[in-house]
Order: C-alpha cells, then structure tokens, then sequence
C-alpha cells in the first residue's frame, strides 16, 4: 500500500461552500471527508414562535428551493390537524409551482454547473431564459417568487383567473420550446419514452453533446455509489427504495434517523442505518423511467446516469404541469378554513424537491413551536460517513484516480451548503 496523503479542497458555487479532504493512497482517492463549517441555525430560530411563522421564515432556508420549504412547512402543519380539507384546484396549484421551481434548479445546473466543469460552452441565457419564466409562472399562481408565503394550511391565500392561467399557459408552451431548442430536440412525449442511449446521442442540443462528451473522455462509470436509493414521493413522485433495480414501494419516516457529524454543520441522515441516494436518479429508477433504467444497466449509478436522469425530468414536469393546468376547475374555494392550528401536535411534511426528498417535521406544544427539523437531499448524499460506511458521495468518490474530475462527480450530486445547514 502506498503512502497516504491529504489535500484539503474548498468547494465553491454550491449554494454556500463545503470543504472535502481528500485521502489518497498512492494515485488514488481512498477516502473524502466531507465538511459544512457554517449553520444558520433556523431550526433553532422557530423554537418559541407561533406555528404560522414558519411559513414565513422557511422559504428563506434557501434562494434556489425555497418553495420546496414552504410546501413542506404547510403539509407539516396540516398533519398537526386531526382533520383538514383542500379542494382539488388548491392541490394541483401548489403541485404546479413546485414543479416549476424544480424545472428551472435543473435547466440552472446543467448549464451553470455541469457544462462549465466538462469545459463546454454553455450560454447563460439558456439557463436564465428558462428560470425566468417559471419565476413569472410561479409569481402568476402565488403573488411572488421567491419567498413566496402563498400556501397556507386549508389551500392557498388567493385566486386565480382565468388570464393568470390563459399567460401561464402561454409561458408553459414558451417552456417546452426552450427545452426542445436547448436540451434535445425532440418531441417531449418522444424523449419520455425513449430507452436507447444512442438514439439519446443521435439527436442536436445540449444535453446530447455534454453526454457524449464525458463518454469521448472515459467519465461514463466514474462516479459509482452504493446503488441504493430513496425517493419520499409525492405528486408526480412514487415513492419506494431502490437497491440496484430491485423496488420497494414502502416508506415510513419512523426510520429516519439522523447523527450529528464531527466536524462538519450538517448532519447525516440514515434509513434504517443505511445511507441511500436521493434526487433525481432516484426518482427515475423508483419510476423505471425507460432511458434511465438502460443508462443503469450500462453505467450504474455513475455520473453519466446523474446527469442524464436530471434533465429527463424536465418532460416528464412539464407534461405534468399541463396536465395540472387542464384538471383546474376556477369556480373550487382557494382555501378552506381548517380553523385554528391546535395547540399540541406533530407533523411531517414531505415534498421532492429539485435535489432530492425534503422532510419538515414539527412538535407544538401550548400553541407554539416546541421542535422543528428539517432533514435536506444533501444530508442524505453527502451526510459525511466512515471508510466502512460511507455516504454515497463519498463512495462516488472514493477510487477516484487523482487525474479523475473529482469536482464534477461531486457537483453532479447537486450540493446546496445553506440548506444542508439551515
């Protein structure tokens, strides 16, 4: 064995930074110590207040899935009610904005991200074109966007008309164009379906030329995990684990558990004392989304396979928004009045966000915020484990030879430091 080395890396441009100290053994990467050193310690701000702050408060846990935070703070208050009812209009408009926030972190990460670090050109506008309009969709749907404050527990805090949903849908159709034009040109429905790489490669567009691109370099298997993943649900999202290919549809929070990390702001988070793989490949392999599943028959769970089932969302989002937007019945009640938020209960709120399975949970006991905890994506992929258990991205890592872009198969997990810190 040869001498064992360190180098310590600041990692920047991931909502915040992160440290990772690289242990290597002769040309290779035997270990990586993952580390957040700053907390903001909201989880500790809404102890002592009234319930309904935090619905104020969350969405600023971060600037880019805010609105992943705030969903998940109203469905954990709703769950403190022993009854409550939301009309089908309410339902699908919190659906519809939340699935914007995660199209437009995507179309942001792949160009702002992974096209820089393979050395591509990558056009800004591409990125803010996108961004834009689901911010305009989002703010049509909730007043505002970001930090938004619209969902309340019994629906949303105001209508909508029939214009605010004849310009969405104008956006929406602005949207799929921009998708076809930048990422794959291909009919959405067409892409959906497809499950041969190489008709993936044949088409023109971005996603097509990054991805035969980290195959001309040899980065197609770089990247491996543990190949165990979780997937919360909801909305569009099944939920079930994933070990390989092999699928279990049961989920129950009872065995989540999280540790406090040596070193490090951000705790790591087990399932029954195993870490598993959150985001969008997880997601794709719980659904068996046909290109995904060939592109882990191929290349496992490797970076190749983290990116492609990224950007093979966005159809997937954008043909549910249509969906959402056609299912809308005006003449429903935004919000039906559930009364007041009891003074004890606990609840759980669950929402897949853009990086993965976002969990709130909240204790309230004599009318005010007894507990709070919010267990982020990135707490599940870079929850900082041991040589003899890592988490996946350190298992990703790990082999790596020094020449490898480590930074690539760490970003293509998707980092975001201030939520995995609150």
């Amino acid at each position: 064995m040869g001498r064992t080395r360190t180098r310590l890396e600041l990692i920047e441009k991931i909502e915040g930074e992160a440290q990772v100290l690289y242990e290597y053994e002769g040309d290779r990467i035997a270990f990586a110590q993952i580390r957040f050193a700053n907390s903001r310690h909201i989880e500790k701000i809404l102890v002592g207040r009234d319930p309904m702050d935090a619905l104020s408060i969350n969405p600023r846990v971060c600037g880019i899935c805010g609105h992943a935070h705030l969903i998940a703070t109203v469905r954990a208050l709703e769950a403190c009610y022993d009854e409550i009812r939301l009309s089908d209009k309410a339902k699908a408009i919190r659906e519809m904005t939340l699935s914007l926030e995660l199209i437009q972190n995507h179309f942001k990460w792949f160009y702002l991200t992974i096209l820089p670090l393979l050395g591509l050109e990558a056009p800004i506008e591409r990125a803010l074109e996108p961004s834009r309009l689901a911010g305009e969709m989002i703010a049509l749907m909730a007043g505002q966007y970001p930090h938004n404050s619209y969902a309340i527990p019994g629906g949303i805090s105001g209508e909508i008309t029939p214009v605010d949903l004849f310009e969405f849908t104008q956006r929406l159709d602005r949207l799929k164009e921009l998708f076809r034009r930048s990422l794959i040109d291909v009919d959405l429905d067409t892409f959906v379906r497809c499950d041969r790489i190489e008709v993936m490669l044949a088409k023109e567009g971005d996603l097509p030329r990054a991805m035969q691109t980290i195959l001309d370099r040899g980065y197609e298997r770089l990247g491996q995990s543990l190949d165990r993943f979780i997937v919360f649900g909801g909305g569009l999202f099944q939920p079930g684990k994933s070990i390989g290919t092999r699928i279990r549809e049961s989920i129950d929070l009872r065995y989540l558990k999280e540790e406090a990390v040596e070193k490090s702001a951000a705790r790591r988070v087990h399932y029954r004392n195993q870490y598993y793989e959150t985001g969008p490949l997880a997601r794709a392999m719980v659904m068996k989304t046909p290109l995904i599943r060939e592109a882990h028959r191929r290349y496992k769970d490797s970076l190749f396979s983290r990116i492609l089932a990224r950007i093979c969302e966005i159809p997937r989002l954008l043909d549910y928004l249509e969906t959402l937007c056609r299912s809308i019945d005006l003449s429903e009640e935004a919000y039906i009045d559930p009364g007041p938020i009891p003074a004890e209960g606990h609840g759980a709120g669950i929402v897949e966000a853009a990086r993965g399975s976002l969990v709130h949970q909240i204790s309230i006991r004599e009318g005010k915020i007894a507990a709070y905890r919010i267990t982020t994506p990135t707490q599940w992929n870079l929850g900082n484990g041991t040589r003899e258990n890592p988490c996946p991205a350190q298992k990703a890592l790990m082999g790596l030879h020094r020449d490898a872009p480590a930074e690539l198969v760490f970003k293509a997990f998707d980092v975001c430091s201030v939520c995995t810190t609150k």
